[in-house]
């Protein structure tokens, strides 16, 4: 079958290879469409990242460079394995795509997700949704009914903004204030939205500020290069300040902006993954005793994302902007992306 696999930094070629076999406890799926994330966009730009190295192979998948990409899919079950009575052939589904250890203190805990070994099915191995076929243990594997297999692509990145939410213990009623508004920061909004939450968004790029209006995720958008954030903010919520902050830039200036723009007492959610250390402003936190938490990917959230999905609550149609083939992975999917990222808040490839 043909894959992406990813060779080096900027190494990513389609290759032919084995089909996968099925194994006891697993099914094979048929993927439908995969999304390009921005991980993976930092591992063919700066890699190996999440990637294991040739001669390091990851603890769990066994596996180092190279291996075959592709995090964010859907698809269509088309064998299932000895022991799996749950699921069948011809259902629809998206992937958890994780490797844990099942051993260490957080996996034990059933914090999964901050498992000491954890890697992610499409970066650490086991195959990858950049590819006709994937085979995958049946926890990781989650029913997806008539939401469309495109759309479906989006569950995984719907599934770390809904943890973000959770983590900001979010009510409907309070006053969020979103910085940035790419693929992840437009998701956060969503899920606020579908809580609830009345949604300030803050962005630069002229598109995507559209897309936080048009696609119906943002209540105002604040243009820093324009507005002062804060002053905006507090005239929105009578002087007081959002009650929650969401980081989705990995931008020390957002951040910045986000404790100055939060009411006394307020949760800070930092969603981004970052690509240098950060500087935070402590007198910010302790004059206002602002919480500030950290969260990484989900556990336990694609069942109540795919619910909002299917019941309408999120709509996730409007966020694809882009659908192509697998051999245009590199010229029209990653360049896009890193040349034109404005333009673009989803590209899905099919195989």
């Amino acid at each position: 079958m043909r894959a992406a696999r990813f060779h080096g930094r900027r190494d990513i070629r389609i290759d032919d290879i084995p089909e996968p076999e099925l194994r006891p406890g697993a099914v094979k799926l048929r993927v439908g469409w995969c999304g390009i994330c921005g991980t993976d966009l930092h591992e063919y730009l700066e890699g190996p990242i999440f990637i294991s190295p040739p001669g390091h192979p990851h603890p769990l998948s066994h596996e180092n460079a190279p291996v075959t990409m592709g995090h964010e899919f859907s698809g269509t079950v088309e064998e299932v394995g000895d022991g799996v009575t749950d699921v069948a052939v011809g259902d629809n589904v998206v992937v958890e795509p994780y490797f844990v250890c099942n051993e260490c203190a957080s996996c034990t805990a059933g914090n999964y997700h901050l498992c000491t070994k954890m890697g992610f099915i499409g970066l650490a191995g086991g195959g990858g949704g950049l590819s006709e076929k994937v085979v995958v243990d049946r926890r990781w594997v989650h029913k997806i009914g008539d939401i469309p297999l495109d759309e479906a692509a989006l569950i995984e990145p719907l599934s770390v903004a809904h943890h973000a939410v959770v983590r900001s213990g979010a009510e409907a009623g309070d006053v969020a204030l979103v910085g940035g508004a790419g693929p992840i920061g437009l998701l956060v909004a969503a899920v606020l939205k579908g809580l609830g939450v009345t949604t300030i968004v803050t962005e630069l790029s002229d598109a995507r500020k559209q897309k936080a209006l048009s696609s119906g995720v943002a209540d105002h958008v604040v243009d820093p290069s324009s507005e002062d954030v804060k002053a905006r903010v507090l005239e929105l919520t009578g002087g007081v300040g959002a009650d929650l902050g969401f980081e989705c830039a990995g931008v020390n200036a957002v951040l910045d902006t986000i404790l100055d723009a939060v009411r006394p007492a307020a949760v800070v959610v930092n969603v981004s993954i970052w690509g240098k250390p950060a500087t935070v402003d402590m007198q910010k936190l302790v004059l206002k005793e602002i919480d500030l938490r950290g969260t990484i990917a989900y556990v336990r959230d694609h069942e109540a994302v795919i619910e909002m999905v299917r019941s309408g609550v999120i709509d996730l149609a409007p966020f694809i902007t882009g659908r192509i083939e697998l051999d245009n992975l590199v010229s029209e999917g990653l360049t896009t992306l890193i040349e034109h990222n404005d333009t673009a808040v989803k590209i899905l490839v099919r195989a």
